[in-house]
């Protein structure tokens, strides 16, 4: 088959800016090592700020710079950057990540002009939580550039059943491939999961992710302080967003838990695997997920995993590698307490059977689906099964 060219453009790659940017990243590197595709990643930056970097040198990187943070809000400089990238060496396809910004709009309308087929990958900016978080500025967006953009792509990609409901729910009828994140794999010998931990050691619940409302600290930390655990340390990392982590660290104090509650920043690759390799639990409180790679990622690890239905992880249950609960405080309380509860044993079982089950989530996997649909795109092969044309 011909070489496939694939422009993937983004906002922003910046180290805080949550699970996108790292899936982004992931993705391009796990497709460039595909054959036949060649992938350029366009992104756009404030001079200086640090960037995720891409582990394939395949990758082509174009990072957009400036130092005014208004020309950034207008995409002006990415704009400019993506003219040039087109004109070198026109791609096959676009493949946008994320909604709302006029970087994301920039990519697209350039599709049209430049007649070049795009894919739209939401990451889950069409879910009813994310839709009404500043949602008179993104009914303005809807009405100026956003709903002509997502009508006028070829796809988009939903990472769950869950996501592909909601997107049809808003009326939106293109096709649309359902294909998961992917996850780094972890071998066994990689985690602590062969060494008998001490009795009388100190037990972790880990919470990593960003600090920000939609991730439901505030029910998790009520729900610790409602079974002040003895020998149990509830560890938060992860990077504050709007200053929500005062909120939360207040609460932890005003409930009088701070002895058994730890913040421990913001955490790089290689520190959030040490967390997961120390943790006996894994909680993820959240509202609303499209996917959830924190859960993949703690799974990889052999970690049981605690989750609310506003994440798209009902196997946890039929796995057996965790649980599933409604959202608030006493749900929340329920699953800690049960897992809790269970010896060290019984625990490194769960994680064990969770392993396995996200070997279905390799990178390479998940590459393979997404290449398979970029070639039906472009009608060089057969609809694949993930993608749903009714």
């Amino acid at each position: 088959m011909p070489e496939v060219s694939v422009l993937h453009t983004t906002a922003g790659l910046h180290q805080r800016s949550g699970g996108t940017s790292r899936v982004v990243v992931d993705l391009t590197d796990a497709l460039a090592r595909q054959h036949d595709l060649h992938i350029t990643l366009l992104t756009q930056s404030r001079a200086g700020d640090d960037c995720l970097s891409n582990a394939s040198a395949q990758v082509d990187r174009v990072v957009a710079e400036s130092r005014s943070r208004f020309a950034l809000g207008l995409g002006l400089p990415f704009r400019n950057e993506l003219e040039r990238v087109i004109r070198a060496g026109r791609p096959s396809l676009i493949h946008n990540h994320g909604l709302w910004l006029p970087v994301n709009h920039w990519a697209i309308d350039a599709g049209r002009r430049y007649r070049i087929p795009t894919v739209m990958q939401p990451h889950g900016m069409l879910e009813p939580w994310s839709l009404k978080h500043k949602a008179l500025k993104k009914r303005i967006a809807l009405g100026l550039f956003q709903r002509r953009d997502l009508v006028t792509s070829k796809l988009m990609i939903a990472s769950s059943p869950v996501e592909y409901e909601n997107i049809r729910k808003l009326g939106f009828r293109l096709p649309v491939a359902v294909i998961p994140n992917g996850v780094e794999l972890v071998a066994p010998g990689n985690t602590d999961e062969a060494a008998p931990a001490p009795l009388d050691r100190e037990r972790t619940v880990l919470f990593l992710s960003r600090v920000h409302p939609v991730k439901g600290l505030l029910n998790l930390v009520q729900a610790w302080a409602r079974i002040a655990p003895v020998g149990w340390k509830l560890r938060i990392a992860g990077p504050d967003e709007g200053g929500h982590l005062e909120k939360v660290l207040g609460t932890v104090r005003r409930l009088g838990i701070n002895d058994s509650v730890e913040y421990m920043g913001e955490a790089d690759s290689e520190r959030k695997s040490a967390m997961y390799g120390c943790a006996d639990l894994f909680v993820l409180p959240t509202f609303t997920e499209n996917f959830g790679v924190v859960v993949a990622e703690a799974l990889a690890h052999g970690v049981p995993v605690i989750t609310t239905r506003g994440a798209p992880w009902g196997d946890l249950i039929t796995q057996g590698c965790g649980w599933w609960v409604d959202i608030g405080v006493a749900p929340l309380e329920q699953a800690l307490r049960e897992a809790m509860s269970l010896g060290d044993d019984e625990r490194r079982m769960m994680g064990a059977r969770g392993r396995e089950y996200v070997r279905r989530y390799d990178w390479g996997t998940i590459a393979r689906q997404t290449a398979e649909v970029y070639r039906w795109v472009l009608d060089q092969r057969g609809k694949p099964e993930c993608v749903i044309t009714d």
